[in-house]
């Protein structure tokens, strides 16, 4: 389903998204940001519907699931770091990942992958991972289809366009705002509490300068240069409902009875980072439907934060 379609629904129930990603709930701010005066941020919880999502750095994050993508709706708008979305660059929107970071896309129908720049929020679609912009669905033969079943891998943290790291804040916001008054502050001495022993005052040396340090680069193949790459992929994939994950079968087998009426759950074990994990999953489901499907009957349950997973 294309972004524009996504949106047409939290329009109605959430108007402060009307402008597009960059207007989600936890990315206003009171100062104006400059015309795509980019801003490295990592973002406030933040909720759509009855699910919470929360930010977070992530340098370990790969996963699998169902891209989408967003088009000429959202050309002129600000993403949801500052910068102006353009749907001919190689840029995608993200629930919790900081932003501006580098990931790889790769679509797991035909093996083509892309790096693309996250720096805007979203898919708020239940069921979708990653909303690619009109170029990088193009790259990704995405276009026809609207979605696509990916994985997503994080590279780096990103650079502007002149490969510039970004500041945490802009110069423009922070210095927006005057800073409040500060009276006067009076100091005075304590006096020595009587018989209490008193400690000679400790010799402190000038502290050496600090080692100037370069700002960290990321490595060459890390850009999103637009060059797509073809890499092996499983000749079949399904998809799953992934309600939850745990270190321990019980905790999995309590999820699993919980939302037995949803139909039929199973638990997966899967040995990852030298840990066991259970996965409390259905499936699997040959098409995107069904799996919407089944994740909505889940979602009526409570489990809000099960997800679509690719699987073989």
């Amino acid at each position: 389903m294309l972004r524009t379609l996504q949106h047409a629904s939290m329009v109605v129930a959430l108007a402060a998204l009307t402008a597009g990603c960059a207007t989600s709930p936890e990315e206003r701010n009171a100062v104006s940001v400059p015309p795509n005066a980019g801003v490295y941020k990592i973002g406030n919880p933040y909720q759509i519907g009855d699910t919470w999502y929360y930010p977070r750095e992530q340098p370990n994050y790969d996963e699998t699931g169902i891209a989408s993508w967003y088009g000429p709706t959202f050309y002129g708008h600000h993403t949801a770091n500052g910068e102006m979305y353009d749907g001919t660059a190689m840029t995608a929107a993200h629930r919790t990942l900081p932003m501006p970071v580098n990931v790889r896309v790769t679509n797991l129908d035909n093996g083509k992958s892309v790096i693309v720049r996250v720096n805007d929020r979203g898919p708020y679609a239940k069921g979708r991972i990653i909303d690619l912009s009109e170029a990088a669905a193009r790259a990704l033969d995405v276009i026809a289809t609207g979605t696509a079943r990916v994985r997503v891998t994080y590279l780096s943290r990103a650079d502007d366009a002149n490969g510039t790291p970004l500041p945490e804040t802009p110069p423009e916001i922070a210095s927006a705002l005057p800073a409040a008054p500060a009276g006067k502050v009076d100091t005075a001495a304590l006096n020595i509490v009587p018989g209490a022993t008193v400690a000679p005052p400790v010799q402190v040396g000038d502290l050496p300068a600090p080692l100037p340090s370069a700002p960290p680069m990321p490595a060459p193949d890390t850009q999103p240069t637009g060059q797509v790459t073809t890499v092996p992929v499983p000749a079949a994939t399904h998809l799953y409902i992934q309600a939850g994950a745990f270190t321990t079968l019980a905790n999995a087998d309590r999820l699993k009875a919980r939302l037995a009426s949803a139909g039929d759950l199973f638990v997966s074990p899967i040995d990852r980072g030298g840990q066991r994990l259970y996965r409390v999953r259905s499936g699997p489901y040959n098409d995107v439907e069904s799996a919407d499907a089944a994740l909505a009957r889940l979602n009526v349950l409570g489990s809000n934060d099960a997800q679509i997973v690719v699987d073989q």
